[in-house]
């Protein structure tokens, strides 16, 4: 009878025999950005990159010159599906910065995607950016971000939500209207929190390390300021002379926000403050 090999010997190897070489590091998987080229979405894609890690972003644009070399782009639609399967594979986390405030039921439909393609694959971490009160004040978008965060916590995929407070630019948007007359109206009794997008982007990449987390800690800015004080330093910043009016603003949105239910003061956790984004704007 032949004798089995011990293939558990220990024995030596003779000299001549070849040293096998060592099995290459294998590279770190790549995270994918949904809508990298938005606000939010470049602040991540930033943040990636400086920290050297893989960057794959989703968009439907094709590829600017201006994205650097180091990004993995995919050109894909969120709505029909094309090209999220390609976009999903072999990724380790997704952070989904894609939105569309004029079109908030396409949101929904946009996650609904987005876990079924990443069920298919194999279930990254999905890390959810939403809104602090989104489930308190009656506006068609934050409804659509909470039917969202729904299908997020149930999709069958590990997940992070995180809720943060309104972004300076989308801060500077609505001053811009606001203080576009000759007189400064804005909605009395009513206070902001803007947060810096970076500080945003910055906490949404480091779940990437930290691993699922379901509701995160909401992230607020790092000052709570009146309208009329925002409209003051807007104006000032932009070397306008406007008086400010407050006046009562109706309906149930507007008296939502006089509630303060979007503002998180006990997370006052951002770092950029809304004076500075101010003074270093390209108007």
């Amino acid at each position: 009878m032949a004798t089995v090999p011990d293939v558990s010997s220990t024995a030596p190897a003779p000299a001549s025999a070849p040293v096998p070489a060592a099995a290459p590091a294998s590279a770190p998987a790549p995270v994918l950005v949904t809508g990298g080229s938005g606000t939010l979405g470049r602040a991540v894609v930033r943040t990636l990159l400086d920290q050297h890690r893989p960057v794959r972003v989703l968009s439907r644009r094709p590829r600017s010159p201006l994205v650097p070399a180091e990004v993995e782009w995919v050109v894909g639609d969120l709505l029909t599906g094309e090209g999220l399967d390609d976009a999903v594979a072999g990724v380790q986390a997704v952070v989904h910065a894609a939105t569309d405030p004029s079109h908030p039921q396409d949101d929904v439909e946009a996650v609904a995607r987005l876990l079924l393609a990443a069920r298919s694959a194999h279930s990254p971490h999905l890390i959810y950016p939403s809104i602090v009160g989104a489930d308190l004040i009656p506006f068609r978008y934050y409804d659509a971000k909470v039917e969202a965060e729904l299908l997020v916590e149930h999709g069958g995929v590990p997940w992070t939500i995180l809720r943060a407070t309104q972004f300076h630019d989308l801060v500077v948007s609505m001053l811009g209207t606001l203080c576009a007359g000759p007189m400064a109206v804005v909605p009395a009794g009513t206070a902001v929190q803007p947060v810096d997008v970076r500080d945003v982007a910055a906490l949404l990449v480091g779940f990437v390390d930290a691993g699922p987390r379901g509701r995160a800690t909401d992230l607020g800015g790092p000052e709570v300021i009146d309208s009329t004080e925002l409209a003051a330093m807007y104006l000032d910043a932009r070397g306008l002379r406007r008086s400010v009016q407050a006046v009562p603003f109706p309906g149930a949105i507007a008296a939502a926000y006089r509630s303060g239910a979007h503002l998180t003061p006990e997370h006052a956790d951002g770092i950029g403050t809304f004076a500075q984004h101010l003074a270093h704007r390209r108007w």
